[in-house]
């Protein structure tokens, strides 16, 4: 016994020491003054303008200002939208919109990497800062920048440019994985209420929002995995509110300073402010290509204005950091807002999710949208396991199909890992599923101007993200939102594993809703509980016809058959049908011990031929004859992922709550 009281007291002790810190305020302060005393005053543009280089993307904020003036004080206030559906495009439009900047830029983010995306837009947020305009930078702790010496640089960097974590784990931006068995024990849903927005907000005009962070996964750039992604960039008054949304973030106490955090500041005390590392891009031919496409006038009205469409009623849905202060079962702004909308909806749903986990209350939103005399078609685009980044949230979504085709009535079409279609396009440094990544012949000068400092041929390339090793592979890594989660480990089930095609791999990534269509959903939020109770999220409401049909063709595209496998019940077999769909459903509401073989329903691949020359509903007489049975897990070599799905289909029921 006095063994064992020794050992909990030690436990005690270390998570006490490891909770509390061991800077203390006075040196913390030491640490801040360390890193204010260095930041560089010098501002390179004396203009008015800060040297903005003009930008036809920033210009449709200002005819939305000028029309919603014009419209008058009762008249609605008048937006532009964008849908940016492909990698290279988003990232286009962000570094265009960072180098138009004449004020102020906010960006917030869940995940911020290293690798040549990442690095290319903070050497251009630098640059701004430089020529005069005001950049704040806020990033979740869990997958913030990890290297203590580009953030420590950063902390001391230049005045115009401020860096804030959001709840760092123990006050740490790297905590160890000590740590994070500590925050296990000691506060796991505290360690768990994370902020998973992701916003760029221009001068209070241009706003970006949607899925995507800030690595080469999300903009079509790795070699290895890409997201098949969305963001919305909208113009006009609607950005107003985005932008108070990031300071109630940007001014909540979770927000710290880089400069505060422990072990930023015990790098500043030992050392001062390091130079920002200079290390070469992985693939610099790319980042000089993006950096002079967004100079040129000609590329980005082709690429990016000309799609740009004049909308309806434009809001910004989001929770607050005080979510976080409420209960367990306390929901935000952003979950609210998109619950009543489903409720509402009379005809049709078309949902977008990398993640179909339902909580309790998404249940009883569809159960009641299903018991409607006239329910409204629901069809959801999903991912399969063979695409999924993250196959612990798939085992339960394979877990409940039954209930998701057979009880909510939903369509549900899951994305192949190597689409026929995808929105990738090399001609920004895209790299397309199933190809060999090629170099980049080399870039032509821009017609609309040069890049600004520090924009090109810098960018790192970290241990997060994908490096060439000596033989020239890509090396792997962990591929998740969600990284580096206690739930993702490095164990081979946790792995992009083998399947056909060369070339990087796709999994769908985007957040999308079109309800009746009338009504565009673009955001963050996930259709999983973690979404609802810990993460803070926020999502763009579109209220437009022209908009939500764009939206909903984006999406009808992901699930073409050659890009999604089609998921219906299976032919009956000639005997036990009945025996195999009571057992299937009675061992579906069981958290442990889901041992059943054999699923209600299964994936399909549509086979065109003269009977078949076009695809069919999954209800159609004709599906079963125009569609081939291709497995539960198409493309998924059999070995530790399949089983590592089973097992977790069979005991992770109650995981669901944080998943």
């Amino acid at each position: 016994m006095t063994g064992w009281l020794r050992l909990c007291a030690t436990a005690v002790l270390l998570l006490s020491t490891t909770a509390c810190g061991t800077l203390g305020a006075a040196r913390s302060d030491r640490a801040a003054a360390i890193a204010l005393a260095a930041r560089d005053d010098t501002v390179d543009c004396s203009r008015p303008d800060r040297c903005a280089v003009p930008s036809q993307l920033r210009g449709l904020a200002g005819a939305a200002f000028a029309e919603t003036a014009a419209a008058g004080p009762d008249g609605p206030p008048r937006h532009y939208a964008l849908i940016l559906d492909e990698g290279g495009d988003a990232l286009l439009a962000r570094i265009n919109l960072i180098r138009s900047a004449t004020r102020k830029i906010d960006l917030q983010t869940y995940i911020f990497d290293k690798d040549d995306s990442a690095r290319l837009v903070m050497d251009e947020l630098l640059a701004a800062a430089r020529r005069g305009v005001q950049v704040r930078v806020l990033i979740d702790q869990l997958s913030a920048i990890a290297d203590l010496e580009i953030l420590a640089a950063l902390s001391g960097a230049h005045r115009n440019l401020e860096l804030r974590i959001y709840n760092p784990t123990f006050g740490e931006a790297m905590p160890s994985y000590f740590d994070y068995a500590a925050s296990v024990i000691c506060c796991f849903r505290r360690f768990n209420q994370r902020m998973h927005n992701k916003l760029l907000v221009i001068d209070d005009a241009v706003g970006i929002a949607g899925g995507r962070n800030y690595q080469d996964d999300y903009f079509d750039w790795d070699a290895e995995y890409n997201f098949r992604d969305r963001d919305v960039l909208v113009a006009g008054p609607v950005v107003r509110d985005m932008e108070r949304n990031f300071t109630e973030y940007w001014i909540d106490p979770r927000s710290v300073p880089v400069e505060r955090l422990e072990d930023v500041a015990a790098l500043l005390l030992a050392r001062g402010v390091p130079p920002l590392p200079g290390v070469p891009a992985l693939r610099p031919e790319r980042v000089e290509r993006i950096s002079r496409a967004a100079v040129d006038p000609q590329l980005v009205h082709e690429r990016l204005v000309s799609r740009a469409m004049p909308v309806g009623q434009v809001d910004y849905l989001a929770d607050l950091p005080q979510k976080h202060s409420e209960g367990p079962d306390g929901e935000g702004a952003g979950a609210s807002g998109l619950a009543g909308l489903l409720a509402g909806a009379q005809e049709r749903i078309l949902l977008q999710t990398p993640y179909l986990v339902l909580s309790d209350s998404a249940l009883d939103i569809f159960r009641g949208l299903r018991a409607r005399e006239a329910p409204p078609h629901v069809v959801v685009s999903t991912n399969s396991l063979a695409a999924t980044d993250n196959p612990i949230v798939y085992a339960l979504t394979y877990k409940y199909k039954r209930r998701n085709v057979r009880e909510l009535g939903f369509d549900i079409f899951e994305y192949k890992p190597f689409p026929d279609d995808p929105p990738v396009d090399p001609a920004l440094g895209g790299a397309r599923p199933g190809e060999p990544v090629a170099p980049l012949p080399t870039p032509s000068p821009a017609r609309g101007g040069s890049p600004l400092p520090g924009s090109s041929g810098s960018a790192g390339s970290g241990s997060s993200g994908s490096a060439a090793n000596a033989d020239g592979q890509v090396e792997d890594k962990l591929r998740t939102e969600t990284r580096p989660s206690l739930l993702r480990t490095s164990a081979p089930a946790n792995r992009p594993v083998p399947v056909s095609g060369e070339g990087p791999r796709m999994g769908l990534h985007a957040k999308s809703v079109v309800i009746d269509g009338r009504i565009g959903v673009v955001g963050t939020h996930n259709f999983d509980p973690r979404s609802e109770t810990y993460n803070t999220e926020a999502v763009v409401v579109i209220e437009d016809p022209a908009f939500a049909r764009a939206l909903a063709d984006s999406i009808r595209r992901d699930i073409a058959p050659g890009n999604s496998w089609t998921v219906a019940p299976r032919e009956k077999p000639p005997v036990l049908s009945g025996l195999n769909y009571s057992m299937g459903k009675v061992l579906e509401a069981s958290p442990v011990l889901d041992l059943w073989p054999w699923r209600y329903a299964t994936n399909y691949e549509f086979q065109p031929g003269p009977e078949c020359p076009a695809p069919v509903p999954r209800r159609d007489p004709a599906f079963h004859r125009c569609y081939l049975p291709v497995g539960d897990f198409p493309e998924v070599s059999l070995g530790p992922k399949s089983i590592f799905t089973r097992m977790l289909t069979a005991f992770g029921a109650g995981l669901v709550p944080i998943l």
